[in-house]
């Protein structure tokens, strides 16, 4: 069996080719700078062979007609008919309070997850034009939406709701969602191998850092909490996102700068965070060399960043009690050494402790990095959300349950 894996964003197109059975991704890619000039494919095949290509792609569309043709390609490809390609997999960043878990896409699927367009306005829309795109170039072929916001469903109503009047939920489901679900079911799935417990008896901490980044409280296998919300944006300091903020802050600068909501969104969701703070870049490898050459507003965005992240993870501990797993993952969670070493420092006294030397040799490697005297695991695992995505959708289209 042959899963394509579909990720969509405003200008590009991700994907795998992955089969679920043995977990091997066959071929992966990446389409950059769709409807610009300059437009490039890269793919990659899982014997190593590499190659890229520049063209003209206006749109999705022509963007996954591309993926096809190298998927088939004699030189490059792993297919030889686009009907070995047994389902694909979309994600999806938001399905709302209508779903919670993966499902077949109908015409009423897609009808939802219009409507959630004005939740995730950064996302949804071009999650659907990646599913529209294979519906067109893939008729025949099943198509399963997988949603980010899935994995923290079963949060406890006090965890999800807002201190607004309870009649907005109710009206317009202004609530807690949660996002990055994929990666953290990957990541606290793996931890639970690693610590050798099951997930019924294990409680977990998962941070996911990237340019978005969010971090959940598990126990016993269900997300009790999150810190992204109603939308992507609240949470930890983020790439070029605020994170938490007194909303007060934002009607104070509309107001003084004269600006309207889709400035401010802008501001937010764009300007914001490490390159707001920083005024240089939002890629923490930028931030860390900035460091190391005296600019102290890129000091101050490390800082504040790992500040952050360090009081989500001790109210987290709060939240669950006790913790057994402290795991990092994402590009900045997976590399950035400094990034661990700063946001553990000074918690022995809530049981957590690196190894500085585990912790500096792990790049992008499955490793656990706490000190032989840290009772919480600390540990490194690369996320794999797309086989997340490739093993639920084999599971809806065989009609198999959770």
């Amino acid at each position: 069996m042959k899963i394509l894996i579909i990720n969509c964003g405003s200008s590009s197109v991700k994907y795998q080719l992955i089969d679920p059975e043995t977990k091997v991704a066959l071929a992966k890619g990446n389409v950059a700078r769709i409807g610009m000039s300059g437009a490039v494919l890269t793919h990659l095949r899982h014997d190593g062979d590499e190659v890229k290509l520049t063209g003209e792609i206006l749109d999705h569309t022509v963007a996954i007609e591309y993926v096809l043709s190298i998927l088939l390609s004699p030189n490059h490809g792993v297919l030889e008919d686009r009907s070995e390609i047994s389902a694909v997999g979309h994600r999806v960043v938001h399905g709302g309070e209508e779903f919670s878990s993966s499902v077949l896409i109908t015409p009423d699927v897609i009808k939802k997850i219009r409507e959630f367009f004005e939740l995730a306005p950064l996302h949804n829309p071009h999650n659907l034009r990646g599913i529209n795109a294979c519906l067109k170039l893939l008729p025949n072929v099943p198509q399963v939406a997988v949603f980010d916001t899935a994995f923290h469903s079963q949060m406890p109503e006090c965890a999800f709701t807002y201190g607004i009047p309870y009649v907005l939920y109710k009206r317009y489901g202004i609530r807690r969602y949660g996002f990055h679900g994929t990666s953290h079911y990957y990541t606290s799935r793996r931890a639970y191998n690693l610590l050798g417990k099951s997930k019924e008896e294990s409680k977990v901490i998962t941070c996911h850092l990237g340019n978005g980044c969010s971090i959940s409280a598990i126990k016993h296998g269900i997300s009790i909490d999150t810190s992204m919300g109603f939308t992507p944006l609240e949470g930890l300091i983020m790439g070029t996102r605020s994170g938490d903020i007194d909303p007060s802050v934002i009607l104070h600068i509309m107001g003084r700068e004269e600006i309207g909501l889709s400035e401010a969104n802008n501001l937010l969701n764009k300007h914001s965070g490490l390159i707001g703070i920083s005024g240089e870049s939002s890629d923490m490898r930028d931030i860390l060399q900035g460091m190391q050459n005296g600019n102290h507003r890129a000091k101050l965005a490390f800082d504040m960043f790992c500040y952050r992240l360090k009081k989500y993870i001790c109210s987290y501990i709060g939240v669950l009690g006790s913790v057994d797993a402290l795991i990092f993952t994402g590009g900045i969670g997976e590399n950035a050494v400094e990034v661990r070493e700063k946001s553990c420092e000074n918690l022995d006294f809530m049981g957590i402790k690196l190894d500085k030397a585990l912790n500096n040799k792990t790049r992008g490697t499955e490793a656990e990095i706490s000190s032989a005297k840290s009772r919480v695991k600390v540990f490194v695992i690369p996320t794999n959300e797309e086989l997340v995505i490739a093993i639920d959708t084999k599971r809806i289209v065989q009609g198999e349950k959770l």
